[in-house]
């Protein structure tokens, strides 16, 4: 079940209103974090399309400093796209300097193949970001869509829209960076208040 067009005004009347209590990452004196890091790494871990989006928290809004999916051909070999998640992020890493990763929780896949290939990718990012020594999270999705959109089966198409308003960017991400975006936020919301379900460390 998705977001209708109009429930998605409705969101966004809500957050262009005076009141702006009801789950946004902004408030009218900017954004709400007192969070020790300071450039955050979101990522969303996928064999063929690793999404990843790196922001810094600054007043009135967080900024973003890369944003992308490292996309892998379906006629690659698994090894293959493993190779080029490790080096795309081993890339990212050094020229940013994030201290802190925000990942995707694991989900139930309806086979056992689905699993294994999404632990692989999983594994594989995990790995280089341990190596770069940052610091680990997941988060579940429905918790940042909540978050993000304010509804915990929010679409994807959704959650892009709400990204891109929240960083003032020029255009909607696409699907796998929105969700990696949308980890680095929520998890600097959650780092800036008191949260009876913090993030797990891994």
């Amino acid at each position: 079940m998705g977001v209708t067009p109009q429930q998605f005004k409705q969101m966004e009347e809500r957050l262009s209103g005076p009141r702006r209590a009801a789950g946004p990452l902004f408030e009218q004196g900017g954004f709400r974090c007192a969070a020790p890091h300071q450039v955050l790494l979101g990522l969303d871990p996928s064999l063929r399309g690793t999404g990843y989006g790196v922001i810094r928290l600054a007043r009135p809004c967080p900024e973003t400093l890369a944003q992308g999916t490292i996309s892998c051909p379906h006629s690659w070999a698994h090894s293959r796209c493993l190779v080029k998640i490790v080096q795309s992020l081993r890339d990212v890493l050094p020229r940013l300097h994030p201290t802190v990763c925000i990942v995707e929780g694991l989900f139930y896949a309806q086979n056992l193949q689905t699993a294994l290939i999404m632990g692989e990718a999983r594994g594989a990012a995990l790995a280089v970001v341990a190596e770069a020594g940052l610091e680990i999270y997941e988060m579940a999705p429905r918790k940042v869509k909540q978050a993000i959109v304010g509804y915990g089966a929010a679409q994807k198409s959704a959650v892009a829209k709400m990204v891109q308003r929240l960083l003032r960017l020029p255009e909607p991400p696409a699907p796998d960076a929105a969700d990696a975006l949308a980890l680095a936020l929520t998890f600097a919301q959650e780092s800036g208040r008191f949260s009876l379900t913090p993030p797990k460390r891994v």
